[in-house]
């Protein structure tokens, strides 16, 4: 099995699923907030981040809490006969075995990363869990969770004229007044957006910029702009927004995706290390939950 071809392919159907206008895919499930581990409530993080929501969207499950087998059996629960699994990766660094001229392998070529798959089950295809509340998902407040979260970045942002942008040179935000957008919950969708751009610049996680609309490393970085900041909305709670004009991007972010079978790990991981940047200067923590 081509764990990297299968995984890029359900995001792909993820996207191509999109019509009229814009909205993220995984708008509507990311409003149960960050798929978490039942039993530790630790966040995934990544690409796994997109499969749960993705799973959790098409078979309706209204809780994205999530166990494997084991740790499901672990706890005295089982998981429900004829439940299907999500699969998810983790990365688990092994050895590269270096060729001799006879053809041996002498094992001393270095450690590269190898993917390896694990399944979760849904909470609601286990059977005896232990009875603990629903989790709290915060309800939005603008001026004090999205206010909070932009100032307590130190990013600089300046207000006026009609376009949002990050400009890298002056490492600087620009965007629309507030009052310009149809909603709040719009105008921080977007300044978390840009935000995501702000954290790639070569003094802090160092991501490269695309020069022009079009190439690939502008759509990869619009599409990290894009996971990193729906993992921060998901964290506030904030979900009910558009971004004007993100539908031009959808083909863009296709294209790379169906060149590059590697590419959304790559923009997932930098997304997740922008949401881990960004939560926590407003002292939060983002933790993985493994298998």
């Amino acid at each position: 099995m081509d764990i990297r071809r299968e995984i890029t392919n359900t995001i792909i159907a993820m996207l191509e699923q999109g019509a009229g206008e814009w909205q993220c895919p995984w708008q509507s499930v990311a409003a149960r907030g960050m798929p978490r581990n039942f039993t530790t409530s630790r966040a995934y993080t990544g690409v796994n981040v997109l499969l749960l929501w993705n799973a959790a969207q098409q078979r309706g499950y209204e809780r994205n809490e999530w166990l494997t087998f084991n740790q499901a059996r672990d706890i005295g629960a089982k998981v429900r006969k004829g439940a299907k699994g999500v699969m998810c990766i983790f990365y688990k660094m092994v050895e590269r075995s270096a060729k001799t001229e006879a053809g041996d392998d002498e094992g001393d070529g270095g450690m590269v990363p190898m993917l390896k798959p694990f399944w979760v089950f849904n909470v609601a295809d286990i059977e005896g869990l232990p009875e603990q509340p629903a989790p709290v998902v915060r309800e939005f407040q603008p001026v004090e969770e999205g206010e909070f979260i932009l100032k307590a970045s130190g990013a600089q942002i300046e207000h006026g004229g009609n376009r949002a942008c990050y400009s890298p040179a002056a490492d600087l935000i620009r965007l629309p007044r507030p009052e310009q957008f149809k909603a709040p919950a719009d105008y921080y969708a977007t300044a978390l957006h840009e935000l995501v751009h702000w954290t790639g610049h070569e003094s802090r996680l160092s991501r490269e910029y695309g020069k022009r609309f079009g190439d690939e490393a502008y759509a990869f970085e619009e599409l990290v702009a894009e996971l990193g900041s729906a993992f921060v909305l998901a964290d506030l709670g904030l979900t009910q927004y558009t971004l004007e004009g993100h539908a031009s991007y959808v083909q863009s972010w296709l294209k790379v995706l169906k060149n590059d079978k590697t590419a959304i790990f790559t923009a997932a991981k930098a997304a997740s290390a922008a949401h881990a940047l960004i939560v926590s200067h407003a002292g939060h923590e983002g933790e993985e939950a493994g298998a």
